[in-house]
């Protein structure tokens, strides 16, 4: 597919934007049956949440609080022209933060996650300082709101590690969970320069490790005259498996003789829960699976129920990568709320790309 780094980079934001507004209406659905009854037997398009659910509220094409965090990112890159932790902070204090009393049921969004109740117990109730208000769960919100930073930084791929690395830790300090973050992000700013979604790449990728590109801790291997050698682990993130796993997820995804049927039950396989474990590999077996075809990868994560919004919006994103912003069918980005806005943005961003 022939598109320009500018619009791979405001595809892969673009599309995750899509990804989480997909799911603002069957958001959490554990029983299949029942996301069935309430929204027909194939969703395909945005819709609205049913009353007396997770966002209740809202309407058809709206964005869940995660995507808000990532649309108030977007909004200080295109102003600021790169990453502004102080002013992204700022903004996350006053547009965030302080419309939510820490509650699950309140705030921007109509549901705030239990990573961004975490943060506001950090900064709203005790006051603690920005870049020490990390904590410890095992969801995706980081891995989600980076992607602007790895579509904007893509043309340096160590720049564009590092910087998603310092945002990540603004809430996921558990190690796994930081290098499962920061790894999608970096295949995110691959997939924007251009980079085939293969397995050649996952072998790129772990020489860019041992040339010290990328801040993952060198992991010499068995055969290696320095395998015995005391490395210390990174401060950035820890071993780079993370970095690995998904090419091999590819591999399955492309073997005739492995198949899910239908799509959607990669869900069932990899797991419904919002844990990190369970969301990335299903992402990454979809944009495997309709590496060109954005509209069947973001529909086939929706469709499998649980937290189908964080399984869209990775989805989404890889997808948007390979795609570009003209590849996404026009009918996603008519239906989303503010979504004239969220183009000029990301085409903004993806302009700051190039360069």
């Amino acid at each position: 597919m022939d598109t320009s780094l500018g619009d791979r980079a405001a595809g892969a934001v673009v599309g995750a934007l899509i990804g989480d507004a997909l799911g603002l209406g069957p958001h959490w659905y554990y029983d299949l049956a029942e996301m069935r009854r309430d929204y027909g037997d194939w969703i395909s398009g945005y819709t609205d949440p049913k009353p007396n659910r997770y966002h209740a509220g809202l309407s058809a094409g709206d964005l869940s609080q995660t995507g808000r965090i990532t649309l108030e990112l977007l909004r200080s890159v295109a102003a600021k022209g790169g990453y502004d932790r102080d002013d992204f902070t700022r903004r996350l204090d006053e547009n965030i933060l302080a419309h939510t009393d820490g509650t699950p049921t309140s705030g921007p969004g109509g549901y705030t996650s239990v990573s961004i109740r975490q943060l506001y117990e950090a900064r709203v109730k005790r006051g603690i300082a920005w870049g020490h208000t990390g904590d410890y769960a095992d969801t995706t919100e980081a891995a989600e709101r980076a992607v602007v930073l790895a579509a904007r930084y893509a043309s340096d791929a160590g720049q564009a590690a590092g910087i998603v690395a310092e945002n990540v830790r603004m809430t996921q300090i558990d190690p796994f969970v930081a290098a499962q973050s920061v790894a999608f992000n970096v295949i995110v700013s691959a997939l924007v320069r251009g980079e085939a979604f293969d397995e050649a790449l996952g072998r790129d990728l772990w020489k860019m490790v041992s040339k010290g590109v990328l801040p993952f801790t060198r992991v010499a291997l068995a055969d290696e005259p320095e395998a015995g050698a005391f490395r210390p682990p990174s401060i950035e993130t820890p071993f780079p498996d993370s970095l690995i796993y998904p090419f091999h997820i590819l591999r399955a995804a492309r073997d005739p003789d492995i198949r899910i049927e239908p799509a959607w039950k990669a869900s069932l396989v990899y797991g419904l829960p919002c844990a990190i474990s369970c969301m990335l590999p299903a992402a990454y077996y979809l944009a495997a699976r309709f590496a060109d075809d954005f509209e069947s990868a973001v529909l086939h994560a929706i469709n499998g129920g649980g937290n189908n919004m964080s399984r869209a919006m990775l989805t989404g994103a890889l997808v948007g990568a390979m795609v570009g912003l003209s590849g996404i069918p026009a009918r996603f980005i008519e239906g989303l709320s503010e979504g004239e806005e969220i183009v000029e943005l990301a085409r903004e961003v993806g302009e700051r790309a190039v360069g």
